[in-house]
């Protein structure tokens, strides 16, 4: 009997399914409703509007998305206590959890029923990512992972500083190699939506480009 090579390929691989974030599950970017949601509206404002060229220059590809992002990020919540910090985020996913994308929502439903392998793979920070996926995981058997940015604490306050290079592009890919290092073994499947995923989706055996 004859056996396709490919199909051979996939049955005998682990399926991993990996998911970029803001825009693929959620209808928005968290980065920015995270903050207002953090900071209220005239602090928001102010940041943005003191961190204009730097944002305007990061989006004309002038400057380094990673050092904008950090900078951004520690003019509004450097010296915060992370326990608070933390809060915050478990506060922002319950209370903003409509920005998941039902047609996304119903297929992670899916995977974690079937106790699938499941990475969110995110340039957003992991500390407000994760507690999205609270409640869908539960009672799930799935390896889960969320890959993101994780910020610097010390004695247990935000420095303003990343520990991680900002999983953004070429990091993403990065970051699940170092999560899956025997690559010949699985059999990934990519969701992503913008710029930032391109490197992940052509990493991967499948990949769906705005598919919700």
């Amino acid at each position: 009997t004859f056996v396709n090579v490919k199909e051979w390929y996939i049955f005998m691989s682990k399926k991993v399914y990996l998911f970029d974030f803001d825009g693929t599950i959620t209808s928005a970017d968290t980065l920015l409703r995270f903050i207002r949601f953090a900071c209220g509206t005239w602090r928001f404002l102010l940041g943005f509007f003191l961190h204009s060229p730097m944002i305007i220059a990061m989006k004309l590809k002038l400057c380094d998305n990673g050092k904008t992002k950090q900078k951004v990020f520690s003019w509004f919540f450097r010296g915060m206590n992370i326990d608070v910090f933390d809060n915050l985020c478990k506060r922002f996913a319950t209370e903003n959890f409509n920005l998941m994308r039902p047609k996304a929502t119903d297929l992670l439903n899916r995977l974690f029923r079937d106790n699938e392998d499941i990475v969110i793979v995110s340039a957003s920070l992991v500390n407000w990512v994760s507690p999205f996926f609270t409640h869908i995981q539960r009672d799930s058997k799935s390896n889960f992972h969320v890959l993101g940015t994780i910020p610097e604490v010390k004695d247990g306050v935000i420095t303003g500083r990343f520990l991680t290079y900002n999983c953004y592009g070429a990091e993403k890919v990065h970051c699940i190699r170092r999560l899956y290092p025997n690559r010949e073994n699985y059999h990934f499947i990519a969701f992503g939506d913008s710029n930032g995923d391109k490197q992940m989706l052509a990493f991967a055996d499948e990949s769906y480009y705005r598919i919700f």
